[in-house]
């Protein structure tokens, strides 16, 4: 039998080390590497090809919402589980429009991490009962929209470039980070304020908080 092999992206050591002991319960499955930092993790994912990816969404670096755009992206075989504190409906929203096939709360671990995986490894989505609720009453209340529909006005680069803004990068930093040049990143910059309306920095670092681009 092939063996499943599973990625774990958590910036906490403790809660990899948690979800290892879990998944090592299981015959079969391999956890192939795991990172603490989402644009090291997604390097590392693209090279590795896990079957599934255990994501946290507050990571530092790159952000799970746009983390998991660019794992489906190259990697349309590998499934995302998404594991977080976090529930509110329109992070919800987004994960699952960037390609995550499964959501799991932390608080929820122990219950269902593993049938999360058994799920997605069946070929079926998974959510626990908390996100069942969400996505149920977003669906009841169809005419209203996500709170964080604003974002979708920006390109996956952009959005890499706001969570390191906000993170406190200047612009030389952002531009070695994504290998970009200087001036390139004072142009997205500028068309990003532009887009979004924003004549202060402050704004953007309230705005990237609000949409859980990073967190407080």
């Amino acid at each position: 039998m092939k063996k499943v092999t599973l990625f774990i992206a958590d910036d906490h050591d403790i809660v990899r080390r948690g979800i290892r002991m879990l998944i090592e319960t299981e015959w079969g499955w391999e956890i192939c590497g795991e990172a603490g930092d989402g644009r090291e993790a997604v390097a590392q994912i693209l090279k590795l090809k896990p079957r599934i990816v255990i994501l946290d969404v507050g990571m530092p670096g790159l952000g799970g919402v746009e983390a998991t755009r660019q794992i489906r992206r190259d990697l349309p075989e590998t499934d995302v589980l998404v594991f977080t504190g976090q529930d509110s409906e329109s992070l919800v929203h987004q994960l699952f429009s960037a390609g995550a096939r499964g959501f799991v709360l932390k608080t929820e671990a122990g219950d269902k991490l593993i049938p999360a995986i058994k799920a997605l490894l069946a070929g079926e989505p998974y959510f626990g009962p908390r996100i069942g609720n969400l996505i149920f009453d977003q669906y009841m209340r169809n005419s209203a929209q996500p709170a964080q529909a604003s974002t979708d006005g920006l390109s996956p680069r952009e959005r890499e470039i706001v969570q390191l803004l906000a993170e406190g990068q200047s612009n030389k930093e952002v531009a070695t980070t994504l290998g970009i040049s200087v001036k390139t990143t004072e142009t997205h910059r500028a068309a990003i304020m532009k887009k979004l309306g924003f004549r202060s920095f402050s704004e953007l670092v309230r705005f990237a908080v609000r949409n859980h681009i990073v967190q407080q």
